[in-house]
């Protein structure tokens, strides 16, 4: 996230309390704890605000206290792919790789409901880096978290079949549910394909008594069925 995009939205920083989002830095000494607390920005963003996008210079370190974050990447066919999501208490690994090799972003991220966020300053967090060994365990813990995420999608993106990437899935989003709101294009980003093949399988799954299939809907008929198909794939 740019400066100038948080700056824009600032609130007043007269709530220290997200920082018990992130126990590790609740946990910092007092200095080092209070110097988090001062120059955070806290910041409010709607639901479809582009946080950040390709090439763009990252200039803050953003910590996510509510809401819901999507970090995609297009393919050459401009296909989407979820990368990964951001909630309370996650940070981005793509804007700890900007700030720490001084690079722009190679992906997007846009908020998929209100956020609340607070973004910490590039110098403060070189500033932290440097001095502060809990800092420092904090984001290499936190990366390290992150990039098991995107292993799994391209684990999944490469060896498993679509058939039981869209089964997985069907199945996590559906959770306790049995209806999704979703369009076939918005699940075919999910699982890194276009939205004609997702629409094929899901044709073919309802035929199967699997799924019932209405317009932005997808209710889930045999979880047994799907759960099969899935097979190893993560969800």
């Amino acid at each position: 996230m740019t400066d100038r995009s948080v700056t824009d939205r600032a609130l007043h920083r007269d709530d220290a309390g997200w920082i018990t989002l992130f126990p590790p830095l609740a946990g910092l000494p007092a200095a080092e704890r209070e110097l988090v607390v001062a120059r955070a920005v806290p910041a409010a963003l709607p639901a479809g605000t582009t946080v950040f996008e390709p090439h763009q210079a990252c200039g803050a370190f953003l910590f996510v206290t509510g809401g819901s974050v999507r970090v995609y990447q297009l393919d050459q066919d401009g296909n989407e792919i979820v990368l990964y999501r951001l909630g309370p208490g996650s940070i981005c690994i793509l804007t700890t790789m900007a700030l720490l090799a001084a690079e722009r972003y190679s992906a997007f991220a846009v908020t998929e409901t209100p956020v609340t966020a607070v973004a910490l300053p590039g110098g403060t967090f070189d500033e932290l880096m440097g001095r502060s060994g809990g800092f420092r365990s904090f984001v290499f813990l936190a990366h390290a978290e992150r990039m098991a995420d995107l292993m799994r999608v391209i684990q999944n993106v490469t060896f498993e079949s679509i058939p039981s990437r869209l089964a997985a899935r069907l199945l996590a989003l559906a959770a306790d549910r049995k209806a999704l709101s979703i369009t076939h294009q918005q699940l075919a980003a999910e699982i890194g394909s276009a939205r004609e093949v997702v629409s094929r399988h899901l044709k073919s799954f309802e035929k199967r008594g699997w799924v019932s299939l209405a317009r932005n809907r997808i209710e889930v008929r045999n979880a047994a069925s799907l759960r099969a198909a899935a097979g190893g794939a993560p969800a």
